[in-house]
């Protein structure tokens, strides 16, 4: 028997409006959470939370910018107070300011910083309140496979690897309280982000994506929907004795 959430339990996913993020909202409403759609402009979040209520869920849309800290208190307090307290957070808002180290400014790290990881920190901090209060939680960030390195990605890499650590440490810490902390690194992923790399690189996506499918073991790039289903994992149940836990989900093995 597959393991379900309770009706109560709510989740909040950042960056929610496409991509990954939509995928993983409509993921958790399929398994029986009442989803907050977090992304910095609302009206974006109303497609996915309009597909989710269709399909009998419930769902609410929250323009917020992560970096922000009253902005992320005030979005965490009215999902509270709307869906219910959120015992799953899955901080997947991110931005690209790719540039080889000598012609990054010191904005594109700062951007890249501020959304990754302050973004991560403002959204956890804010939110275990509530899964303390339930001594039940689920935090899953978005890391990346270019935490192990990646050319033209200085900011990025970094800042994914920094949410490596900071995963481990919120297992560290809040284990006692039956939170659990994992994060996933996708590898190649079809999405806007990606098709914006393309552009940058100077050829078609459906060449990027050919391209890219031929270096990876399973011989395909990856959607969505295959990080949706770790998230979904990672959230249940049944995952109660996993945490600390970097899973890339690329394809193939990394480092």
């Amino acid at each position: 028997m597959t393991d379900q959430p309770t009706p109560t339990r709510t989740a909040i996913v950042t960056g929610a409006a496409r991509g990954i993020g939509a995928a993983v909202a409509k993921r958790l409403a399929s398994d029986g959470y009442a989803v907050a759609v977090l992304d910095l402009d609302e009206s974006a979040c109303a497609a996915v939370v309009s597909e989710i209520e269709a399909a009998g869920g419930r769902a609410l849309a929250v323009g917020v910018d992560v970096s922000d800290e009253a902005g992320v208190q005030a979005a965490v307090d009215r999902v509270a107070g709307e869906l219910g307290a959120p015992t799953v957070l899955v901080n997947n808002a991110g931005i690209i300011r790719d540039n080889m180290l000598f012609k990054m400014s010191a904005d594109d790290w700062d951007a890249v910083m501020n959304v990754h990881l302050r973004g991560s920190f403002l959204m956890t901090r804010a939110a275990q309140k509530h899964m303390i209060d339930a001594k039940w939680g689920r935090i899953i960030n978005l890391s990346s496979t270019s935490a192990l390195g990646n050319r033209g990605q200085a900011n990025y890499s970094a800042a994914k690897a920094g949410l490596q650590g900071f995963t481990k440490t919120l297992a560290i810490e809040l284990g006692k309280f039956g939170v659990t902390a994992n994060a996933i690194a996708p590898g190649f992923i079809a999405t806007d982000m990606t098709r914006a790399t393309a552009e940058r690189m100077g050829i078609t996506f459906e060449q990027f994506l050919e391209g890219a499918a031929k270096e990876i073991p399973v011989g395909r790039v990856g959607q969505p929907e295959d990080i949706a289903a770790t998230a979904s994992f990672l959230a249940s149940e049944g995952a109660g004795f996993v945490s600390g836990q970097v899973i890339y989900v690329a394809g193939g093995p990394k480092d």
